[in-house]
């Protein structure tokens, strides 16, 4: 009797060398799920088919590194954002660029198309929302009230809402038709990376870097139940389509979640580290992730996974598919969204018109022509995607992904093989473990050393472990004597002992005065240490709490942050950065403000103390402002975060 073989619950299915520089951005299509567009530091939009090895489609025309790409529903048109703050949407089945917009003076962080007109809004680092109409090429609205950059923006599913998440902690929710802001949703304690309207009620959840997620009430406008405890921070959230639940893609492992009362319905171990978006398709959930050049695709069969209940099942799920959860009749009945029907209210297609109403009359559309190019470099996967026969949109693609076998059922068929000693010639079946996906790449790459050593890595930085074990000359001297091998394990053994011991004093020596109240010192002892790494330390203990700045501080730290962010070790300068960041927002303004005020009349010791520290923090940012400048120009996050530190430095000159 043949033995039923057990699939997985999550899998990975492929991972592919998507840029031949590093990925910035990313997106699925969410009505198909086999759509995907990344966009990198190469300037280019790439676009891919879910599982297949081979680039579909390349969009050239931006001159900077690409930050935000976003698919519109039917999955015919893209937008991506670059970090000039220029925006350019595509029409995928022309091939051609469709429309640039120009306005932001920042990089764009986040974009949303309209569900039911050709609308695109933007959010930029410059803390402004802008709204498009992609016919008429040009800003319909602009939305102020976020002090920080505009992580995240979604319209509601009738098309009259628009919600955004900014490093301010903060959520907003816009109303489209009055042009103003409805409501603000405070209440995280870091920034809000990610939001989500419910496919049927008005309720909105929303995901921050505090490990929090929030869910509002958008009739009362008020939290109806916030979930902690989250692994890292929440970057990627969704709906169940029949909005029983929501999907969050943790930090490798999957939770499903309920809100009233908040519970965790659910929770799925998948390898994919920080998911970057979500899409669900035939009962599968879609997740991809990215590092550096590469991206990678997984599935979690979703008819294996609890959605409705009171307590999470144990992450190793048991094998019986489940049935389709039914709504839960204890929670409160919400309004429901009202959407205008197909007929009356889907707009006309650009492409339904003359090419000649299509262009803009400007001379810069025939340039956006010329610089601007869809390089389609699968032909059989585009027209299949891109061009069916009677309709635009992509094709449903109704067959699941085949789930592989677990490996302990693929190890028991093994164990289940006639032995060699056996002298049975009955035919055996093929039931070797599937291969790992194989690494494709669109474009190959030299391997360049990073400038930079990163924060997190599994391997120590230019060591090997032959290095540690004497040279093997002769085959058949191969055995190592165990005094041997100890010794050449051993050396620098002691020199390191001696630097962690070293360092360890240093500690201890700031903190012996760190108990006593007083930071400045403690910081200060710190710095005469001359050590880098003690001061990392002490700094990302003050990082946590604002609260623990002074102006007298800044003077001391000002010059040790310059030193970290010309540090070549990653983690380094992110201390620096934050630190750095701290300081303008807490006290930029009142720097400027003293710098530009009249003499005061009289002597005023404690004002003329104040001036003088303001002065020395002004002259140090200074210094330090043209060092930001320089390393703005850099592809990836650390750009990105320089990027941001000059624009706060903007009023220094």
């Amino acid at each position: 009797m043949a033995t039923p073989v057990v699939t997985k619950t999550a899998w990975k299915l492929q991972e592919i060398v998507a840029h031949a520089s590093n990925v910035s951005s990313l997106v699925l299509g969410k009505a198909s799920g086999r759509l995907l567009a990344t966009g990198g530091d190469d300037c280019r939009v790439n676009l891919w088919s879910i599982n297949k090895p081979n680039c579909i489609m390349s969009l050239t025309g931006h001159t900077s590194p690409v930050e935000s790409v976003r698919l519109n529903t039917p999955e015919e048109l893209i937008v991506a954002g670059s970090q000039s703050g220029s925006i350019r949407v595509w029409d995928l089945e022309a091939a051609k660029i469709l429309r640039t917009l120009m306005g932001h003076k920042a990089n764009i962080c986040s974009l949303d198309f309209h569900p039911y007109g050709e609308f695109v809004a933007s959010g930029s680092q410059d803390t402004n929302i802008k709204l498009w109409d992609i016919r008429r090429k040009g800003c319909v609205f602009r939305y102020r009230g976020h002090s920080q950059a505009v992580r995240c923006l979604r319209f509601s599913p009738d098309g009259k809402w628009l919600a955004s998440a900014a490093d301010d902690h903060t959520v907003k929710l816009w109303d489209l038709t009055a042009g103003k802001m409805m409501s603000e949703f405070p209440g995280h304690t870091g920034p809000v990376n990610v939001v989500e309207f419910h496919p049927n009620e008005y309720l909105l959840a929303s995901g921050s870097s505090d490990r929090t997620i929030r869910f509002w009430d958008l009739e009362k406008f008020q939290v109806v139940s916030c979930i902690e405890g989250e692994p890292g921070p929440v970057r990627s959230v969704l709906f169940n389509p029949d909005g029983c639940c929501l999907y969050s893609g943790c930090q490798d492992s999957l939770r499903v979640y309920g809100w009233e009362p908040e519970r965790c319905f659910d929770v799925v171990l998948v390898n994919w580290g920080k998911v970057a978006d979500l899409a669900i398709c035939n009962d599968q959930l879609i997740g991809v992730a990215f590092s550096q050049s590469n991206v990678s695709s997984y599935v979690v069969d979703l008819t294996r996974v609890t959605r409705t209940g009171t307590v999470a099942r144990d992450p190793v799920q048991d094998h019986r598919p489940l049935a389709q959860p039914l709504p839960n009749p204890s929670a409160p009945l919400r309004r429901i969204y009202e959407r205008p029907s197909t007929t009356c209210s889907k707009p006309q297609r650009v492409k339904q018109n003359s090419e000649s109403e299509r262009r803009s009359p400007s001379s810069e559309d025939d340039r956006d022509e010329r610089e601007s190019r869809a390089e389609i470099q699968n032909a059989e996967d585009y027209n299949e995607i891109f061009q069916p026969k009677n309709s635009r949109t992509p094709p449903r693609r109704s067959e699941p992904f085949p789930a592989p076998p677990e490996d302990d059922a693929a190890t028991a068929k093994e164990a289940a093989k006639p032995s060699p000693a056996m002298d049975v010639q009955f035919p055996v079946p093929n039931l070797e473990v599937l291969p790992r996906p194989p690494v494709v790449a669109s474009t190959p790459a030299p391997k360049a050393e990073p400038a930079i050593i990163p924060a997190t890595r599994n391997e120590p930085i230019g060591l090997k472990a032959s290095d540690f074990l004497p040279a093997v000359k002769i085959p058949q001297q191969a055995e190592l004597v165990d005094e041997d091998a100890m010794s050449q394990i051993r050396k620098g053994h002691d020199t390191m002992c001696v630097v962690l011991t070293s360092r360890h004093k240093n500690l201890d020596t700031v903190r012996a005065v760190w108990t006593m109240g007083d930071i400045k010192t403690s910081v200060d002892s710190a710095v005469a240490i001359n050590d880098l790494s003690v001061v990392v330390d002490l700094l990302n203990i003050v990082n946590q709490k604002a609260s623990l700045w002074k102006l007298d501080l800044c003077t001391t730290v000002l010059p040790q942050i310059e030193k970290l962010l010309q540090s070549k070790y990653e983690s380094y300068v992110q201390t620096g950065c934050t630190s750095l960041k701290l300081i303008l927002q807490r006290f930029l303004p009142l720097i400027t403000d003293m710098l530009a005020a009249p003499p005061s009349v009289g002597v005023d010791i404690s004002r003329e103390e104040r001036l003088h520290k303001c002065r020395l923090c002004y002259k140090q940012l200074k210094s330090i402002s043209g060092l930001v400048k320089s390393k703005s120009g850099l592809s990836g996050r650390h750009g990105s975060t320089f990027r941001e530190l000059h624009l706060l430095m903007a009023s220094l000159d």
